[in-house]
């Protein structure tokens, strides 16, 4: 790939993954709608790791807070705020992690990669993010996590793995509806992104070992790096937007784009 083409697919994923849009249905899209080549699986590993050290960076103090507490976690004892966080991570990842195996040893992951697909979860998704946003309550945070929303929220989380749902926006869309306020919604499903994207990285990598080259390596560090900055800056502006704008904005964006993908896949 070019260094212009991993810019773009770097600057995509990064820009989309921590907002609730689908990083991965925009990936999908890309060569499907522009013609260009796919950016291959080691592409996607790459990026999914630049977007990892980003949310890692933003939340740093609550990451060394769950480190500390999953070594109290390992050995069986939950008496710390540390070791409770890194108990609800590991109950809300699992489900996800399950699913995708499964997906995954079904060969059914293509068959989701559809233009048609993503247009209906981009738009129906979108139209429940608004609805959980505006009936949703606002009396709790993210220091309120409780073990059974941590349950509820990875259970939606699989719902992610159709692209074009957006992971981020399926698991704020179950923290609105828990009653958790915007910016603590938001807060909780970045760090439920941590060990989510840890994992599909691991079990994609797995592949990519395989078949990796030093040309794809090289490209892949540089696409890691361009993905890193660009979610970086998506974090910041969005936590610093979510303290005075709704996720409005996304619901429109994505009803705007699901119509026209559905008219593109259908037309």
């Amino acid at each position: 790939m070019t260094l212009f083409q991993l810019f773009v697919v770097a600057a995509l994923q990064g820009l989309t993954e921590f907002l609730p849009v689908s990083s991965s249905g925009h990936l999908v899209l890309l060569p499907a709608l522009t013609g260009g080549p796919d950016q291959g699986l080691a592409i996607d590993v790459a990026v999914h790791v630049g977007t990892l050290f980003a949310v890692v960076l933003y939340f740093w103090t609550d990451v060394k807070t769950a480190l500390l507490g999953t070594t109290r976690l390992m050995r069986g004892r939950v008496d710390t705020q540390g070791a409770f966080l890194a108990l609800c991570l590991a109950v809300a990842t699992v489900p996800v992690v399950i699913a995708g195996a499964a997906i995954k040893l079904a060969g059914l992951d293509e068959m989701l990669r559809s233009v048609a697909v993503i247009g209906w979860t981009m738009l129906g998704f979108g139209i429940v993010l608004y609805w959980a946003d505006k009936s949703g309550g606002t009396e709790r945070t993210a220091s309120d996590w409780r073990l059974r929303d941590a349950v509820t929220m990875g259970l939606a989380q699989m719902l992610a793995l159709i692209p074009g749902t957006s992971r981020s926006g399926i698991t704020i869309t179950a923290a609105r509806k828990l009653g958790y306020e915007r910016e603590g919604a938001a807060k909780l499903s970045m760090l439920m992104s941590i060990p989510t994207i840890a994992a599909s990285g691991l079990l994609l990598g797995v592949d990519v070992v395989q078949e990796a080259n030093w040309a794809v390596a090289r490209d892949g560090m540089i696409a890691a790096v361009f993905a890193f900055f660009a979610a970086l800056i998506a974090l910041i502006l969005m936590m610093r937007l979510l303290r005075s704008v709704s996720f409005t904005p996304y619901v429109i964006y994505r009803v705007i784009l699901g119509i026209v993908l559905l008219f593109y896949a259908y037309a």
